[in-house]
């Protein structure tokens, strides 16, 4: 008689048990993904955060640089309820599906390396020298007043197209990329570094 390890009949029934078992991992693994990935539990801010200011300071225990969530720095200068917030970095989320940002651009590491990466765009010191070239006060009225006509204010070998971005979708396109920059991307994009001209 053959021993069991070579019956064909163990070896198709350890297939449907290993196949099986590893169903239940991976469906286990996917709500605990979804759970950690929602907005405001785990890493993922809720859509309110953009009324706080948000930095990127390297963290010595995790290696990398992470997002800080500090005092108050409402948006345009009106703090938002959560509702009110989250509408409006829906609205951004959509307009930037909407103009196909992601042709050229990456967010949260999806998309084209053509242009910059968004993925922590709202913490680039390019948008204080960007103050000056707008006429503007705030790092958010720079960034708006970019998105509506970027060919105003070239700031790269490779300038943005007009895309016909409204005052109101440019606004919301902020605020979506503030509240992106807050998210905690493990340390994505890894040469990103805000205060690189402090050191």
């Amino acid at each position: 008689m053959e021993p069991l390890w070579q019956r064909e009949s163990f070896w198709r029934k350890a297939a449907v048990f290993v196949t099986a078992g590893m169903a239940v991992v991976l469906l286990l693994l996917t709500f605990d993904s979804m759970a950690k990935s929602a907005v405001g539990k785990g890493r993922v801010p809720s859509f309110a955060v953009i009324n706080q200011e948000i930095d990127y300071r390297f963290d010595a225990g995790r290696n990398m640089r992470v997002p800080v969530v500090a005092g108050e720095q409402p948006l345009f200068g009106k703090r938002l309820s959560e509702a009110e917030a989250e509408a409006m970095v829906s609205h951004g989320k959509k307009t930037v599906q909407a103009k196909n940002c992601m042709d050229c651009h990456t967010l949260l590491g999806n998309g084209a390396y053509y242009a910059p990466d968004l993925t922590k765009a709202w913490l680039d010191p390019q948008w204080e020298g960007m103050q000056t070239l707008t006429a503007t006060d705030s790092r958010e009225a720079a960034l708006a007043a970019f998105l509506e006509h970027p060919s105003h204010y070239p700031t790269q070998e490779r300038s943005m197209p007009e895309l016909k971005i409204t005052a109101e979708e440019a606004r919301a396109v902020v605020a979506f990329l503030k509240w992106m920059s807050a998210i905690d991307t493990n340390g994505f994009p890894a040469n990103f570094d805000p205060h690189a001209e402090e050191k």
